[in-house]
């Protein structure tokens, strides 16, 4: 296991070199188990972020991804954000703004992930939630936005349910770390979120994803445990079973009998 996080040129060295590993976490719990696995990029919501991720993936890139409009709207907010994630711990974040937004943060020195394909927060543009790419027209659009996120300073993109070989040709012919959700392993990077991976997504599960293990039944077993639990608890404390003898503490008779005499 890693003990220190790769660079942002560790990960460009690394292009057409070896397949990256990068996993959305949602709790301290997931991200150390991520890093002790050797995940090599842990992706964080913004809103969760802090040193403490930090030290539980101490071997791994970590991703701060910041809420499109939401954690920030303006240059100025994804700046601040941005500068927040990395003294948080954070090694790079993630970013739906626009380019001009992704330069500045460029040119302060701020390594940037950005997005092509289908981009959910944008998901109107092209359809919902849907393949973007299917066609060459499309495809092209989707080349377009990788080489201008490439002049605009972005290091990495994560490439998001193209079609494989339409990622693949790109992720061929650009500098950017390609981080495929759903695009193939032509790409240098592969993403899942944990829900999908741990099998506690109790929603959509969406084509690309895979399941590892079922938390989600095993949450469920937990949780009807602790009901058998408090009802064989509340069942004893009506019936007179608990609390028995041997969980109370005595008292010596004469004692007793001389407390009970001072009451009257």
């Amino acid at each position: 296991m890693r003990t220190t996080p790769p660079t942002v040129a560790d990960l460009r060295s690394w292009k057409g070199q070896r397949q990256l590993a990068n996993v959305y976490v949602e709790s301290l719990e997931e991200a150390e188990a991520a890093s002790e696995a050797g995940i090599d990029i842990v992706t964080v919501q913004d809103t969760i972020m802090g040193p403490e991720f930090r030290r539980a993936a101490p071997g791994a890139f970590i991703v701060v991804g910041i809420d499109y409009g939401v954690s920030a709207v303006t240059t100025d907010d994804y700046l601040r954000a941005g500068f927040e994630a990395l003294n948080g711990g954070g090694d790079a974040v993630w970013s739906a703004a626009g380019l001009a937004t992704i330069a500045r943060m460029r040119d302060e020195g701020l390594p940037v992930v950005g997005h092509v394909g289908l981009i959910p927060p944008r998901r109107t543009w092209t359809g919902g939630f849907k393949a973007v790419g299917r066609t060459a027209s499309s495809a092209l659009e989707v080349w377009a936005a990788t080489k201008a996120l490439e002049q605009a300073g972005a290091f990495a993109a994560e490439i998001e349910v193209v079609p494989a070989p339409v990622a693949t040709a790109i992720s061929q012919r650009t500098s950017l770390v390609m981080i495929s959700m759903g695009s193939g392993s032509g790409c240098d990077a592969q993403y899942l979120f944990s829900t999908d991976i741990l099998g506690t997504n109790t929603g959509h599960v969406p084509r690309h994803a895979k399941q590892y293990a079922d938390l989600e039944a095993e949450r469920i077993r937990l949780q009807q445990l602790r009901v058998d639990a408090f009802s064989a608890y509340g069942h004893d404390v009506a019936s007179g079973a608990f609390p028995d003898a041997s969980r109370l503490v005595d008292i010596d008779d004469k004692e007793l009998a001389a407390f009970l005499s001072s009451l009257a």
